[in-house]
């Protein structure tokens, strides 16, 4: 009997048409998670060493953080017009070799 192994996945984790109000909250959402990801991670390190090098996750919440306010301009700038905003973001998973 073969054993078949999956080593790639996609999840579609965001697709469809926002008004701009809608589409802040979903990449204000998005972005929140992944920077809470990074401080819970910050954490996690720091808990056993305080002398932790926490470099990379204070960077990417860095990071986060200031995409999270160009992505909020640029939405606002397009609010007042009523456009709607299409969103798209798949999540892809793949097997480290």
């Amino acid at each position: 009997m073969e054993t078949s192994i999956k080593t790639a996945q996609k999840i579609q984790l965001v697709q469809g048409t926002f008004t701009a109000s809608e589409a802040c909250d979903v990449v204000t959402a998005l972005l929140n998670e992944k920077i809470n990801f990074h401080k819970l991670q910050r954490l996690s390190w720091c808990e056993g060493d305080k002398d932790a090098n926490t470099k990379y996750p204070d960077e990417r919440i860095a990071e986060l953080e200031k995409e999270k306010v160009i992505a909020r301009e640029f939405i606002n700038s397009l609010r007042y017009e009523g456009k709607r905003l299409k969103i798209e973001g798949t999540l892809n998973i793949t097997l480290e070799e």
